[in-house]
């Protein structure tokens, strides 16, 4: 596909000339003799670079640069002038130009310039489409669901994200804190630079410090050279402790000391190093109950805690059981190169009635699971663990109902009635002659609709 320039002048005969000059180069040419038609042709065409005058009957081109910029970043505008001065100069490259050349001087340098002023169009393009692409894959794009508890989640961290709040995420595991975290860091002003996630369960005590800190060469056996912590890893960007509430009590007051003033030392180290982060956190322990049992400290608390937000456990998100299992399964069907686009109506019930112990990553493993069994075009039961199956037959795998049982009939007759209602459980609470807690009380029993 050409490339894409405008040429904007009011001086005609030089204007056809440029015309005819760049087309003979193989680039697609457009052209207006004021800034009003050109701005038109910028807002309607994906024009890769801008020549234009600086003098022109309807407004300056310097000025122009500034503004068209703004709303087209990703064109590059050669600013031509009869007449070249320092001070305009200056000014155009300050407000976004590409270069700033004298008609008739510079005419040798037009193609390539023009040359070197697309290959650097194509290239801001490409850099807004990985950060596009980063944005989908690790923005607030990715996070799946539409149930009022994830979106209360999702637009708390949305207010959070432009700012330099600590934030704490808290939930059950397996709820997704490390997705939210990653999303707040690309909302932010700092997703040119490091995330940095570590996980305060993973290693000792020792070994934690001088991850986080770094070390000196000769700090203890096998440091046989200076190592950088994870704090100067991301440095400018966003540092993320999941699992905190499992840091050592006796790391806490440098982790302290080192938000409090930005300041820490490596291991086996004098030197006192400096560096500016931002701090996100993730525990599904009660910190609060850990303060009182004496295995956190309030003040790092108060410190990490300045934003908190609380994700929801999967069962408190219902409605989002089959939009992600279908998100999931377009995923692994994927990548497994098979074409498996639905979900049987059994499989449905069976995994809308499983309690998710594990949440969202249960989920997604159990489906990754279903998809590389799955011999068929639909995701069927017998794909699913033995334990998720039961669910299809029944409300409660532990308490299967008989047709000889009188629960059964209650099931079936409550479902009748409920279908004559159109569901209005006010209703049918008045024909069953049963107050309307109890009816709520029998639905949520028999796991009815």
């Amino acid at each position: 596909m050409k490339n894409k320039v405008l040429i904007i002048d009011d001086e005609e005969k030089l204007r056809k000339l440029l015309v005819r000059i760049i087309s003979l180069e193989g680039y697609k040419v457009s052209e207006a003799n004021n800034l009003c038609d050109g701005e038109k042709i910028l807002g309607s065409d994906d024009i890769d670079v801008l020549l234009c005058d600086v003098k022109l009957p309807d407004g300056n081109g310097v000025a122009f640069t500034k503004d068209m910029k703004l709303k087209h970043p990703d064109t590059e505008i050669i600013l031509l002038t009869a007449y070249g001065n320092i001070p305009d100069g200056v000014q155009a490259i300050k407000n976004g130009a590409f270069d700033y050349i004298v008609k008739g001087d510079d005419n040798d340098k037009i193609i390539p310039l023009l040359s070197r002023a697309v290959e650097k169009s194509e290239l801001q393009k490409k850099i807004h489409q990985l950060e596009i692409q980063l944005n989908k894959k690790f923005g607030f794009e990715s996070i799946t669901g539409n149930s009022p508890s994830i979106q209360a989640a999702i637009n708390l961290a949305k207010k959070v994200a432009p700012t330099n709040a600590p934030v704490l995420l808290t939930g059950e595991t397996g709820t997704g804190k490390e997705v939210f975290a990653q999303a707040i860091h690309y909302a932010s002003a700092r997703n040119s630079h490091a995330f940095v996630a570590f996980n305060c369960s993973a290693l000792s005590k020792d070994l934690m410090e001088s991850e986080l800190f770094g070390h000196k060469a000769g700090a203890f056996t096998g440091a046989v050279k200076d190592k950088k912590g994870l704090i100067e890893e991301a440095k400018g960007g966003t540092l993320f402790l999941d699992e905190i509430g499992d840091m050592p009590m006796e790391l806490q007051p440098k982790l302290l000391r080192f938000l409090e003033n930005g300041t820490y030392y490596r291991v086996g180290d004098a030197t006192q190093r400096t560096a500016e982060v931002r701090l996100l956190a993730a525990t599904n322990r009660d910190l609060q109950k850990e303060i009182d049992d004496g295995h956190f400290r309030s003040d790092l608390y108060y410190r990490i805690a300045v934003f908190s937000i609380t994700l929801p456990s999967l069962k408190e998100r219902q409605t989002d059981i089959i939009l992600l299992a279908k998100h999931y399964l377009s995923i692994y069907s994927v990548k497994t190169n098979k074409q498996i686009s639905a979900i049987s109506q059994d499989t449905s019930t069976a995994l809308l009635r499983h309690h998710w112990p594990g949440n969202v990553r249960e989920l997604k493993n159990v489906i990754e699971r279903a998809v590389i069994l799955e011999d068929s075009l639909i995701l069927t039961l017998k794909s699913l663990p033995y334990e998720l199956q039961q669910y299809a037959i029944t409300s409660s795998p532990e308490n299967t109902l008989s047709a000889f049982h009188l629960s059964t009939v209650e099931k079936l007759h409550i479902q009748k009635v409920l279908k004559h209602t159109n569901g209005n459980k006010a209703e049918t609470a008045r024909l069953l002659d049963i107050g309307l807690a109890t009816l709520y009380r029998k639905i949520e029993e028999f796991g009815l609709k």
